[in-house]
């Protein structure tokens, strides 16, 4: 624990004006990004007596080892900027909105020759309208399907428009009149795109006119005597009012606004969002957060709207932005807004009449969203808290493991042997810093020596930024490591954990890196033997203030080094179930990965290695023979009856196969069967043949 007062700045050297400071912790990685008005005067108030400190700042002053500062012009621009590093650092003591999630969105693919409606999540696109958000993907899906109706505009994806434009017959959507058909040209590219228009319009709630025009039809339908086409007409109308129904009027001007509440108390707040979209609740979200500092209303208002409006543009911006208190100063928070939007937006506090009554049900949603999240267990502050004290006193560390990083190996009968690593912090996921190892220094199955293997290349890993910067002296070489991606992370010297170039050494910015800092507990799926191949992992390398466990399945026991038996913690600890979902996570994640790994070995075939031979000519061997089998007992001569294959071609496929020995036959464990017209990874689909009841579905075989 550090003492604020060892890296306190002194008084003349903070300027008395405008900025935003970082506080970081003894790795230089960013903790906690604030901004202020005035920098000398906001960080006076870090370093006081640290008994009047808010819990959470009291941690977090501790936590750091430094500060610095950035001045800035002006406020906005503070602001700007600190959005700006909280975006790219992840400090662990800023504001979080958890239980937030990729919102699915009603989008129109503009951007297209032929607009495409469809759900999506994640970063908005250019070109692309999007309306919502939504609460359920199936709220979109109900929408839509009424609006079809009216408005046929294409729902398929590329591949399947494209399937249909060459064989020239429509999906079931074009036979039943719920899409306009352009891929077999009903419709022109001109015509299609008037519908898209017209479908954007009435979802922006221009739905009066539209409305009052199809009326009008149906009438003069009638009158003419076009009985059928009134009648569709009418179910036209029908199914719009339908649509408009699924999102009543709330506020009778047509307004376009934005509504925040926020409900808290003091360790954790809960902030609620209402999409208003022309006088409609168009959709709603919501995040909790906790309270880091004694902070306002007002600054949770502030935080907000930066997570809401800080990667939008233009009018994904509203004209209105109803809030239930404004930040102090507002003035800057309003003109970023506007800077955002390209035009003025009004920030402020309803006072009376329907906004202030739809404020009272934001509210409400806030209060309920609050009250849930407590009740549950894993989310709950104090019951996390509780839970590290608990393993901190069961393995006498000397506190709390903020950091957890839990290792287990994984391999199908000694096969695709992989590893992974999951991160805990503060109790909760880090997933952005989750790993995945494939086992290269030896064949076969030996969990104990893989588990070595991996902690080693780990911390050596961390050692070699430690090196970087001073602290340690070794040199051993570095291995080759895999990213949650599964994608290589080459060792190059002199740089991050990430290979970074010397020109961004992203550990010396602050940036969250995946090996640069260690954790206070390293838990293994396993028991002694895991325990020990850890533990000596780490005493190779010279590492003796990391604690090591492990936590063994079949009694939940944790085992310590060097101890004869095991911890038994209560059944009903909050500290044992930490451990269990620290472990359960590991062991999903290794896996998951070494499934794929399987899979990607079963989709290897023998003619992959022969050169030229694209994926063209080998679907055409496949299907001229059958099955690799049978093209691996075909003559020089019969394979070169295949189109597009060569005699010299033909011989070298004729080399690589004899030189290639025949796989196992895949056996039908359902069944029993052996499938001998097919091997695996000769379907020509990607598939695995052996499917039903395969061993990776049975608990036991992976480890």
């Amino acid at each position: 624990m550090a003492d604020p007062s060892s890296y306190r700045p002194k008084p003349g050297e903070i300027p008395d004006t405008p900025g935003v400071y970082r506080f970081r912790d003894e790795h230089r990685r960013v903790i906690y990004v604030g901004k202020a008005k005035s920098l000398r005067q906001r960080l006076a108030n870090y370093f006081q007596d640290l008994a009047s400190l808010h819990p959470r700042t009291r941690t977090m002053v501790t936590t750091a080892a430094s500060v610095e500062w950035t001045v800035v012009s002006t406020e906005v621009e503070a602001l700007q900027l600190e959005y700006s590093w909280i975006k790219e650092y992840d400090p662990r003591f800023n504001v979080k909105y958890r239980d937030d999630k990729s919102y699915p969105y009603l989008a129109v693919t503009m951007n297209e020759e032929f607009p495409r409606v469809q759900v999506m999540r994640g970063h908005k696109r250019k070109g692309v309208r999007y309306f919502g958000p939504y609460g359920h993907a199936w709220a979109i899906r109900d929408t839509v399907d009424l609006l079809l109706r009216v408005f046929p505009v294409r729902t398929c994806s590329a591949g399947v428009f494209k399937n249909a434009a060459r064989t020239g017959r429509p999906c079931l959507l074009g036979y039943i009149g719920k899409c306009s058909a352009p891929c077999v040209d009903r419709v022109s590219a001109d015509e299609h795109r008037d519908l898209a228009e017209e479908f954007c319009d009435f979802m922006a709630g221009r739905t009066g006119t539209y409305i009052r025009r199809l009326e009008k039809q149906m009438t003069d339908a009638a009158e003419e005597m076009e009985y059928e086409r009134a009648a569709r007409l009418r179910d036209d109308i029908g199914a719009l009012k339908k649509a408009m129904e699924k999102s009543a009027v709330v506020l009778a001007d047509a307004t376009d606004a934005d509504l925040i509440a926020v409900a808290e108390d003091e360790l954790e707040a809960a902030v609620q969002i209402f999409h208003v979209r022309g006088g409609r609740v168009r959709g709603q979200r919501g995040w909790v957060t906790d309270k880091v500092e004694e902070i306002t209303t007002g600054a949770l208002v502030e935080h907000a709207l930066q997570q809401l409006y800080g990667e939008e543009r233009g009018d994904s911006v509203p004209k209105e932005v109803l809030v239930p208190a404004l930040p102090e100063p507002v003035e800057p928070v309003q003109e970023w807004l506007a800077e955002r939007r390209g035009s003025g937006v009004s920030l402020r506090i309803p006072q009376r009449g329907d906004k202030k009554a739809l404020m009272e049900t934001v509210q409400r949603n806030a209060l309920q969203a609050l009250a849930l999240h407590k009740t549950k267990r894993a989310s709950d502050l104090t019951t996390r808290s509780r839970a590290l004290e608990e393993i901190a006193e069961a393995l006498d560390l000397d506190s709390a493991p903020l950091r957890i990083e839990c290792y287990d190996i994984s391999h199908l009968q000694g096969d695709d042997v992989v590893a992974s690593m999951v991160v805990f912090e503060d109790g909760l996921q880090r997933k952005s810093e989750y790993r995945r190892f494939q086992i290269k220094g030896f064949a076969g199955q030996d969990d104990v020596r893989s588990m070595h293997e991996v902690i080693s290349r780990r911390f050596k890993r961390y050692l070699a930024e430690k090196e970087k910067t001073g602290e340690w002296v070794d040199d051993s070489s570095q291995t080759d490591l895999k990213d949650a991606s599964g994608n290589d992370v080459p060792a190059v010297s002199g740089t991050g954990p990430q290979g970074a170039s010397e020109n961004g050494l992203k550990d010396d910015d602050g940036r969250p890196k995946k090996f640069a800092y260690p954790p206070q507990l390293v838990v293994v799926d396993g028991g002694q033997p895991q325990v020990a191949a850890a533990k000596k992992a780490l005493d190779e390398l010279g590492i003796d203030d990391i604690a090591v466990c492990g936590l063994a399945k079949r009694l939940e026991e944790v085992w310590l080094p060097d101890d004869e038996d095991p911890v038994v913690l209560p059944r009903t600890s909050e500290g044992l179930y930490l451990l269990q979902r620290v472990r359960d996570e590991a062991h999903r994640f290794a896996i998951t990965y070494q499934r794929t790994k399987r899979a990607q070995r079963f989709r290897s075939s023998p003619l992959d290695d022969v050169p030229g031979l694209g994926d063209t000519r080998k679907q055409a061997l496949l299907k001229h023979f059958g099955s690799l089998k049978k093209l691996r007992s075909a003559t020089i001569d019969q394979i070169c009856e295949v189109p597009g294959i060569g005699r010299k071609t033909a011989e070298t496929i004729a080399v690589a196969l004899a030189q290639a020995a025949p796989a196992a036959p895949a056996v039908n464990t359902a069944t029993g069967e052996i499938m001998d017209e097919e091997e695996p990874g000769t379907t020509g689909s990607g598939g695995d043949p052996v499917t039903a009841g395969a061993p990776d579905e049975r608990r036991g075989q992976e480890t």
